[in-house]
């Protein structure tokens, strides 16, 4: 037996194979972390608002319609997943969307609609979840970030609040959990090939825009903002580390997935002027792609 069967048996304990529910399985990483976790031979609880999921989620996992912004759904999801299978091992939280658009721009309903998905989702499920995982005195609480969280881009100032609030979030919590058992990770990717892009541009499409981001708007209709062209890494990566971090023996507090996001935790220690000055360099040449591509 290798030392990954010998973690997943460690992660299941007293017998059985282990248990996951994952969030925003509908497609891009999400699809990717269920059926990762189904290779592994996990007993997989794939959920997402949008159903049914894809037939191939389908096939290897149990699936449930699961709105992360509805406490009472988010309760009752964890209970049945609890009551069904006898335990829930792994938590993964990787539902959530963009809002992009120059601070000013974003309207601010929009962005409380954002952060009630990035972080108070999460915090919902950790609630709802902890009870179940404190009891057998194990468990695993794996979240999909973004290295937005620690280095903001102009045009996605109000997705990148999101997921810093959810790094300090998880910080805290994975502190306040030390003596219990129960891990707590972040899964930290930059760019990733999914339908991510299109639909933040979707949501994007027939704001009002102030004329004094040209350049930010340039960056985000047709520059690399959103999609990072070839910096972006499969959703594979992805959910290979989220697999990674649920079965390890001793989880890290994070896991970047890319040189690039691997990059952006080094540029995280500059000072601020220096930031600055990469982002507004950035910003200029994507517009420039922009230009070119149009």
């Amino acid at each position: 037996m290798s030392r990954n069967d010998e973690s997943v048996r460690a992660v299941g304990g007293d017998g059985g194979g282990p248990v996951v529910l994952v969030t925003g399985a509908g497609g891009g990483i999400g699809s990717a972390i269920a059926l990762g976790f189904a290779e592994r031979g996990w007993r997989v609880y794939a959920t997402d608002v949008a159903t049914p999921l894809p037939e191939r989620v389908r096939a290897r996992c149990e699936t449930r319609a699961l709105d992360v912004t509805d406490d009472e759904r988010c309760e009752r999801v964890v209970d049945e997943v609890v009551a069904e299978a006898g335990r829930l091992d792994c938590l993964v939280n990787n539902a959530g969307y963009a809002e992009a658009g120059p601070v000013e721009d974003v309207p601010v309903d929009a962005a409380r609609e954002g952060f009630d998905v990035l972080v108070h989702g999460p915090h919902r499920l950790a609630r709802a979840a902890l009870p179940h995982m404190r009891e057998r005195g194990r468990g695993r609480i794996v979240t999909v970030s973004s290295v937005m969280g620690l280095l903001a881009s102009p045009g996605l100032g109000a997705y990148a609040a999101g997921k810093a609030a959810v790094e300090s979030l998880h910080d805290a919590l994975r502190v306040e959990l030390r003596t219990s058992g129960v891990d707590v990770s972040l899964v930290e990717p930059a760019w990733v090939e999914t339908d991510f892009a299109d639909a933040a541009r979707r949501r994007l499409a027939g704001r009002e825009r102030t004329p004094a981001y040209t350049r930010t708007y340039a960056g985000l209709d047709d520059g690399w903002v959103l999609d990072g062209n070839p910096l972006a890494v499969g959703p594979e990566r992805v959910a290979a580390a989220v697999v990674r971090a649920a079965e390890a023996d001793d989880p890290k507090a994070r896991y970047p997935v890319g040189r690039f996001a691997r990059f952006v935790r080094w540029a995280n220690w500059l000072p601020a002027p220096a930031i600055d000055a990469i982002q507004a360099g950035y910003e200029r040449a994507t517009a420039t792609v922009g230009r070119l591509i149009g």
